[in-house]
């Protein structure tokens, strides 16, 4: 039985060692990049695909199989959700989220920004902050940029995110202007309180700042700039995959990356689909979450090495081939289509852990195998080929 508690600072001066980027190589057709991110809780190869433990876990996974078949370096916790339950006095008690839920590796945590997106109708913002009503028992509470930063510490994350306003789309330029100057304000007043308190529970915490401006060049350009400025250990594009079309959202990706710096990871949030990610890779960013392989998967949507299978199809129902033999992932090689099919027929909780296994577990060969060929130098040709392939409903 693997043994997933961290290792903790005993004193030594082993850790405390702020976040550091190792660009290793980058793509001479593309602007696609291989590096390496160290943190205190350990290495991080890039590309990289974060799944989302949006509640403290990867819904329907253990740790152990996020460790074992999915390969998983990094995982992502929300801040929102956490603060309200199980709350920060259990968090604090138990040492932080590491030692909460036994997860070593590092955790990337989000900063409620995108809730002031998402629950539109159950907050208000104000230059202070935004006030949320609470969806679990309507109770009232004010994130502030330094109260975030603070949860964050708490929770603790080795990368934390500013707090900011994603605005959806589409916005005029007014609103979108508005929102983005806000998030720089708020930006400012994250770097005074993340820099005037200590980071908790004997590891490094990392701020990285993100970049909003919806759909304007004007407004993307100067807050990538505003961005760069801080100089922090890296940084986020926020505020795209929203709703606006696919290929707005790959020229506003490209024009952020153009401008972040090249010696800092670029993550950009909450995107999205295998080829979104492909794209996204082809265009400089370095690190990736998303929803949707554990979503889709319990919905029955399983990406696979060779296209998109809907297993509540009944074309499955004999089918006793595995369902992906083409990816290192023991569930993916051991169990069948056919099984499957039944499971999600029968509504068996192992349905759900099975698909969402291995749909993470796809999505880490995927940009395992993207850092391959771009290491080798036969990355585009090879994403082409992937676009088409995995974009193919089977």
């Amino acid at each position: 039985m693997r043994i997933f508690a961290a290792n903790f600072y005993s004193g030594s001066g082993a850790y405390m060692a702020a976040l550091q980027f190792d660009l290793q190589h980058t793509d001479i057709n593309t602007k696609a990049r291989a590096g390496k991110i160290t943190t205190d809780h350990g290495e991080i190869l890039t590309p990289i695909f974060m799944p989302v433990g949006t509640v403290g876990s990867v819904k329907a996974v253990t740790q152990q199989q996020l460790f074992d078949d999915v390969n998983a370096q990094i995982i992502l916790g929300n801040t929102y959700h956490l603060y309200l339950r199980p709350g920060l006095d259990i968090l604090e008690a138990a040492g932080g989220l590491h030692k909460f839920n036994g997860w070593s590796r590092p955790i990337l945590t989000d900063s409620g920004g995108y809730q002031v997106f998402s629950l539109a109708n159950n907050r208000k913002l104000a230059e202070e902050g935004a006030l949320f009503q609470s969806h679990i028992d309507g109770s009232k509470h004010l994130f502030t940029p330094e109260k975030v930063m603070d949860i964050q510490r708490t929770i603790g994350g080795d990368i934390i995110m500013a707090f900011d306003e994603c605005p959806p789309y589409p916005s005029d330029y007014k609103y979108a202007k508005d929102s983005m100057e806000l998030t720089h304000r708020w930006l400012d007043r994250c770097f005074t309180q993340f820099n005037s308190t200590p980071d908790k529970y004997g590891y490094t915490q990392n701020l990285f700042p993100i970049v909003q401006g919806s759909t304007y060049k004007d407004l993307r350009t100067a807050s990538a700039e505003f961005v760069a400025s801080k100089n922090a250990t890296g940084n986020a594009i926020g505020g795209l995959s929203v709703g606006e079309p696919m290929e707005v959202m790959y020229e506003f990706t490209e024009l952020c990356c153009d401008i972040l710096p090249k010696e800092k990871p670029r993550y950009l949030m909450g995107v999205g689909t295998p080829w979104n990610i492909l794209e996204g890779i082809a265009l400089g960013v370095d690190m990736f979450d998303c929803v949707m392989p554990t979503r889709n998967g319990r919905n029955a949507m399983l990406f696979t090495s060779n296209g998109i299978i809907n297993i509540d199809n009944k074309k499955w129902e004999k089918d006793f081939s595995p369902i992906d033999d083409g990816i290192p992932c023991e569930v993916s090689n051991f169990y069948s289509k056919a099984y499957l099919r039944h499971l999600m027929k029968a509504k068996e909780y192992l349905g759900y852990t099975i698909a969402s296994v291995h749909n993470l577990a796809f999505y880490l060969w995927l940009v395992t195998e993207a850092r391959k060929q771009i290491i080798t130098g036969t990355f585009p040709g090879w994403k082409n080929e992937m676009m088409v392939k995995l974009q193919q409903r089977l």
